[in-house]
Parts: structure tokens; sequence; C-alpha cells
């Protein structure tokens, strides 16, 4: 399917603080910044609930289910096919987000790697997308990520770019995508502006990880989906494209990643001024 020219949100928190509070407010101001689909991300089972409940509330937003490496202790008991079950949902698009963080260490490092691991082969058996954090550990995800393709295929997304343009190359050579945050848009993120040049239109995605990263020139200000729109804005900048460009491709990709997710309707795209 093609798009219209309309922007969509691949990664955020409603649930959490900042949001969680006004998710209506939050949802209009996305929508009035041309925002038309919103992808609100799990990263406690304990709080699948209510993740899950914005999004049934909402025919435009979707969510996923998976434990944050930083809880990879705490719910090390949730089994594989628990979160096989919880995909099953049909507003749950993806699984995860799963990984390995290294710079914060909330977790045991073998702790996150079987956290990991289970959520690849959940990925692998329901068919959704992983949706990967990777933190000061390029070398291990990429280890991993390379171990698991062998058992056998599945579709990933490195969400939140924070890394170099060789740990890139080296996603990209698995197929999977790269989504960028208003990281790419801070003045000193060098090498993340490098990785987004080199990433291919085809396999480039953009979101806001809100309510963390408020992209230039809301730096200081809780994130909101809304401010998508700035970082797209920057990537087209960046890859000398055209905005309307920049849009349609990463809402197009993420309809081909999240492919349980269905574009929006008519009531919104009128709401956000898409076609």
């Amino acid at each position: 399917m093609t798009a219209g020219s309309y922007l969509v949100d691949s990664h955020c928190h409603l649930n959490y603080k900042g949001l969680a509070d006004d998710v209506e407010g939050t949802i209009a101001r996305a929508r009035r910044a041309g925002v038309a689909t919103l992808l609100t991300v799990n990263t406690k089972i304990s709080e699948f609930e209510a993740i899950r409940t914005i999004a049934e509330a909402h025919d435009d937003v979707w969510c996923s289910v998976g434990v944050h490496p930083h809880e990879a202790e705490a719910e090390a008991h949730i089994p594989e096919d628990a979160l096989v079950d919880y995909a099953a949902h049909p507003k749950v698009v993806a699984v995860g987000e799963t990984g390995l963080d290294f710079y914060y260490d909330n977790a045991p490092r073998d702790a996150q790697e079987r956290s990991f691991r289970k959520h690849i082969a959940a990925a692998r058996r329901s068919g959704l997308p992983v949706i990967v954090h990777t933190r000061d550990a390029e070398a291990e995800t990429a280890r991993i990520m390379a171990e698991e393709m062998a058992k056998g295929p599945f579709r990933a997304v490195i969400h939140c770019f924070s890394g170099t343009p060789q740990f890139a190359e080296r996603m990209l050579e698995h197929d999977f995508f790269i989504s960028f945050s208003g990281i790419v848009t801070f003045k000193n993120s060098y090498d993340v502006k490098d990785a987004a040049r080199l990433t291919p239109l085809g396999k480039l995605l953009v979101e806001t990880d809100a309510p963390f990263l408020a992209p230039v020139p809301h730096r200081g200000q809780r994130c909101e989906p809304a401010f998508v729109a700035d970082t797209a804005a920057y990537l087209a900048d960046l890859k000398d494209q055209d905005l309307d460009l920049i849009k349609r491709t990463t809402a197009d990709n993420f309809f081909r990643l999240f492919t349980r997710a269905t574009p929006p309707g008519a009531a919104t795209l009128a709401q956000t001024g898409g076609s």
C-alpha cells in the first residue's frame, strides 16, 4: 500500500507519566500536527492491560507486548508462551521492546540476553516484528541478532537509534528497519546523523519515544507524539529529500513492517489534513 501524506509515530509510551493523564489531548495534538497513527509500546507485562486499553479505545493507536531490558530480571518469570498469547490480540502489532541496555545495567546482563532471545523466539512464533532497544551494547546485540537469525528468520526494528553508522550497516544487512527519534536532531549526535544519512528510505522509520527525548526545537520539554513532525522535517533536510516523501515513505514503511496495523481511516485523515 502507499500511504498518504501523513506521519506515524512508530514508538511512544502513552501510559507513561506526563502522557497518561491526558491521553485524549495528546492524541488530539498529534493529529493536529499531522500524525495519523501511533504505536504505544509496552515495557512491563504488568502494564500491558493499560497499554491494550488505550489501543482498544482508538482506531489508529496500536500497541506492543514486551519487557524492556531494564525489567529483564524483575519480569524474568514471564514465559515465552505468555508473550505469544498476548501477541495474538488484534491490537498488538509487535513484540517488545526488548534488547540490551549496558549503559544503565538496571538488570544483570545475562538476564537481559535471556529475555532478548525469548522475545525474538516469541516474535518468530507469532509472526510479528520485534522492537529492539540497544544502548552501549552494539557488539553483543549484533552477535545475538546474527545467532538468532541463523535459527530462523524474523523481522525487527532498531528503535530510537543511538549507535554508530557501522552498527546501522550491520542491522541493514539483516534487512531490519531503523527508527530515528529526536536524538538525530541533537547538536553533537554525529554518529546518529551519519547513520540516518546511510539508511535507505525503504528502511527508515521515525518516532518520538515520548515522553522522552524531545527533538530540537523542543529540547528540555516533555516529549509527545506531535513532535515527530519536527524529527521528520529534520530528517528530510539531513537526507536532502522532500518532506512529503519522508512522510509518505516512513508511513508506508510502518505498515510494511507492522503488518497487523491498518492505515488510518478517512475520519482521522480529515483531522490530520492527510490525503
